[in-house]
């Protein structure tokens, strides 16, 4: 018998179905989230149903399942079941679960850059405005999201003009004693030197949160009927100063209005296939303006079609970010209906998910359909060109294909201090920088400054959880190319501890400067091959300096924070009893934590916080009169 399904290399899949038949026994008919676990315990499936039951047993049927599916089928060792109250609890929670357990199986959204908003405090008697990435739950205002930094920083810029709301830190803005510049050119009313009293301020607060509401011709009618008030005075320079408020609020609308008609908050999500990716290109509209755009590519999209991938993209990316009452969509998302109740549910307001047919929000879709066929014939062009590289490299390298993975490792460090590894990891989707990975050289057989030392202890740290891990499991990813920033030297110790480990099916390579650290004349070194150089101008040469450059500037970065941090640890940090509050008021009170050691013990004692015996202990810690 010839039946793939039944035959013995099929074994696991019916093994896994029959696993999954046993969980149908038990299951309820009801809505709920499941999760298919393979043998080690990793999730590799979240699903939703509005019946379990129902939507379970579909996986025991294993001839009408996809191949991929019944992959997931073949490695499944147990489930875990979920029941929810409503369906779109379990839409909810389904969304959340992929978000934070990436599961192979499902379309994932990869988003590691956060949106900014504009944040205004509720504490204090002099709130700032600032630019906010984070979580949204200490009861500030939040106005976005923008696409952007260069979105946010532009309309702050704006604002400042218009609303003179301070932006500068609250230590900053305590230790103040005269205006800042932000003061001399209006860009702040300077109420850290009592240039405005709270309730002037407070009532610019309010003006900016009117604003960034939508409330825009209200504020604009009430600074017009100020001008004239002031003119009518003879207050002339008051008016000029409310006309030029008038006139930053011009330029603001000028930039960022769109005629919306009655919509004022609203998303749009558009699609495009092909290639082997699909783009959503989603735009933002907040209070009536265009607050940004981004295209996303969401990953495992294969066998999926575009409502499906919406479907998926919609519910995870509202999981992390606040939905608007409107979402306008091309095509409408698979489960729209459920779809819509469910954000209404996270937003605590109606949300309304529609394929709009008519009139300005059609016009708005099809801008971003078009801009989403842009972004996917760039995304296609870009993988097209980069897997010309990659079969470069590999004909370079003489590897048997072009390498999916390649890692990349550069040394950083002064004369042996703040000595950090880094690792840089790229393949055909370009840069993988969510991968990207430090070591703090720790060892203390690594003498300060011996830049092999280094690279050995990187390399050691980096395979031997690849060397201890089970074969079959395949957790730790395994490159397929390793570069080293170096000559022959770093190459005979990268392969040494490669060797001694028993990493074997890893090509290694290092990248050394040429003559005068000339770029375009590098030298690769390569195990049982004489040195070599490419030809000038080849593309591959670049793309090969691109990487060796992409570790340094890591490798430096890293070192530049690790140094910066020491530099910010003073001497108060040693002394037992000043944790971070206490060391602030000392900083604050003296400047410096020299300015704290060359203080005596009534001075100490006066700062906030210090008992009369911790500035005694202080005092004697400074002096080197402390008792051991």
């Amino acid at each position: 018998m010839n039946d793939p399904i039944h035959s013995e290399a099929q074994s696991p899949l019916v093994r896994g179905a029959k696993i999954i038949a046993e969980v149908v026994r038990t299951l309820p008919e009801t809505p709920g989230v499941y999760r298919m676990i393979d043998a080690r315990g990793k999730v590799l499936y979240v699903g939703k149903a509005k019946a379990l039951k129902r939507r379970v047993v579909s996986y025991t049927r294993i001839a009408a399942l996809p191949i991929r599916l019944q992959r997931m089928v073949a490695a499944t060792a147990a489930m875990e079941i979920i029941v929810t109250h409503t369906e779109a609890e379990a839409l909810l929670l389904e969304c959340n679960l992929i978000k934070k357990l990436k599961p192979h199986y499902n379309i994932l959204l990869r988003d590691d850059k956060s949106f900014p908003y504009i944040r205004i405090a509720r504490d204090g008697d002099f709130p700032r405005i600032t630019k906010y990435r984070g979580a949204r739950d200490d009861g500030a205002d939040y106005f976005g999201p923008f696409a952007s930094a260069g979105a946010v920083n532009q309309t702050l810029s704006e604002l400042q003009k218009v609303f003179l709301l301070r932006t500068c830190t609250d230590a900053s803005f305590a230790l103040r004693t005269r205006p800042c510049l932000l003061h001399q050119i209006r860009r702040c009313s300077a109420p850290c030197v009592g240039r405005i009293d709270k309730a002037a301020y407070a009532e610019l607060v309010d003006q900016a949160r009117a604003f960034l509401s939508g409330k825009s011709r209200d504020l604009s009618e009430r600074l017009a009927a100020r001008m004239e008030e002031a003119s009518a005075r003879l207050a002339f320079e008051e008016a000029a100063f409310c006309r030029d408020r008038i006139r930053a609020l011009s330029k603001i609308q000028a930039h960022q209005d769109i005629d919306l008609g009655s919509d004022r908050d609203l998303d749009v999500l558009a699609t495009a296939s092909g290639g082997g990716f699909t783009a959503v290109y989603a735009a933002f509209f907040r209070a009536g303006r265009h607050t940004g755009s981004r295209a996303f590519f969401p990953e495992r999209t294969e066998g999926a079609d575009p409502a499906q991938v919406l479907s998926a993209f919609a519910g995870q990316f509202y999981a992390a970010h606040s939905p608007p009452p409107l979402v306008l969509t091309d095509p409408l998302p698979e489960d729209a209906g459920l779809l819509a109740e469910a954000l209404s549910l996270k937003a605590g307001h109606k949300v309304t998910v529609i394929a709009p047919r008519r009139g300005v929000r059609l016009a708005l879709l099809r801008q971003g359909i078009d801009n989403a066929r842009e972004a996917l014939a760039r995304k296609t062009q870009d993988a097209e060109t980069q897997r010309r590289l990659l079969a470069g490299v590999a004909g370079a390298f003489a590897l048997p294909a072009p390498p999916v993975r390649i890692e990349v490792y550069d040394n950083s460090h002064i004369q042996g201090t703040h000595a950090v590894g880094a690792m840089i990891v790229a393949g055909p989707e370009g840069f993988v920088r969510n991968a990207y990975r430090t070591f703090n050289i720790k060892d203390p057989a690594t003498a300060p400054g011996d830049d092999f030392a280094m690279m050995r202890e990187v390399l050691s740290r980096r395979f031997a959880r690849l060397a201890a891990e089970d074969a079959d499991a395949g957790e730790i990813p395994r490159p397929d190319l390793v570069l080293i920033d170096g000559g022959a030297g770093q190459l005979h110790a990268a392969a040494e501890i490669l060797h001694g480990l028993g990493i074997a099916g890893v090509a290694l390579a290092a990248i050394a400067k040429g003559p005068d650290r000339d770029a375009g004349r590098e030298e690769f070194h390569l195990e049982g091959r004489p040195p070599f150089r490419l030809p000038p101008g080849d593309p591959v040469l670049y793309y090969l300096e691109r990487l060796r450059d992409e570790a340094h500037r890591f490798a430096v970065t890293t070192h530049r924070a690790k140094r910066s941090r020491a530099i910010a640890v003073t001497p108060l940090d040693a002394v037992p009893g000043i944790g971070a509050a206490r060391k602030k008021a000392l900083l604050f009170a003296f400047g410096s934590a020299r300015g704290a050691a060359e203080a005596g013990i009534e001075d100490l004692a006066a700062v906030p916080g210090i008992s009369r015996a911790l500035a005694e202990r202080l005092y004697r810690r400074f002096h080197d009169r402390e008792t051991p």
